[in-house]
């Protein structure tokens, strides 16, 4: 008989403690749920993967052309990865995480989708720091080729555009380092980004200083725990024309 619950992994990280548990919720069936907490955050369960899918079918079908190189930052349970991977397009993806145990979850296949990503030779985990990474074009996300440009850049780590999974994150959300990050997509590259919160008209206004087009939709889905709809956002931001 399957426990009702399991700590699958605990570890430090630079964040502090982060865990992978599994549970079993009988109300909602035979269907094991997958979580990830920071201390006593929960960061991500695999009940409530809408949003991320969304991130990836959104921001994607903006992107023009073939071919396509393609960035996810925040690896999480790798549902957006997972996404963006149905777009035969792709023909590269880099997943960036900066916490190396969410990395080893995966290549160790102690998450569900860890076998499908490992499988699929077009993906490729990037251990560091997506802002960080972000925000030097010189250097750029790809360890193998500096400076490479990019088709699309899709993110998903921070709660939304002012709450932040790290405080020292704060600082990306400015024009300067927006158009930083602008400087590593191709011309008309598409950003786009996951919030936990519905649209905020001061974050599509810093958004427009940096990008041509900015659209931001409301992803809808169930909460069986409300037993209501919940909702997230997805920001799409496209670059212009150089």
């Amino acid at each position: 008989m399957t426990p009702l619950f399991k700590e699958i992994d605990s570890q430090p990280s630079p964040l502090g403690q982060i865990s992978l548990r599994r549970r079993r919720i009988p109300v909602f069936g035979d269907r094991d749920i997958y979580e990830v907490k920071l201390g006593d955050e929960f960061l991500m369960s695999s009940m409530f993967v809408d949003a991320e899918e969304a991130l990836s079918s959104l921001g994607l079908t903006a992107v023009t052309g073939d071919n396509l190189s393609v960035v996810v930052g925040g690896l999480g349970l790798g549902y957006t990865a997972v996404e963006a991977l149905k777009d035969q397009r792709i023909s590269e993806l880099l997943v960036v995480e900066a916490l190396d145990a969410v990395i080893a979850w995966h290549k160790e296949e102690l998450v569900p989708l860890g076998a499908m990503l490992n499988a699929d030779k077009r993906n490729r985990y990037v251990s560091g720091s997506f802002f960080d990474l972000a925000t030097n074009p010189d250097k750029g996300f790809d360890p193998s080729c500096e400076g490479k440009k990019l088709d699309a850049i899709l993110l998903d780590i921070d709660h939304s555009p002012t709450e932040f999974l790290n405080a020292a994150n704060a600082s990306f959300y400015s024009t300067e380092n927006l158009t930083l990050m602008a400087e590593q997509l191709k011309p008309k590259g598409v950003f786009a980004m996951w919030s936990q919160n519905l649209p905020e008209d001061s974050f599509e206004a810093l958004l427009k200083t940096a990008f041509d087009s900015v659209e931001s939709h409301v992803v809808s889905f169930f909460n069986p725990f409300q037993g209501n709809e919940s909702t997230n956002s997805v920001y799409v931001c496209i670059k212009g024309d150089w």
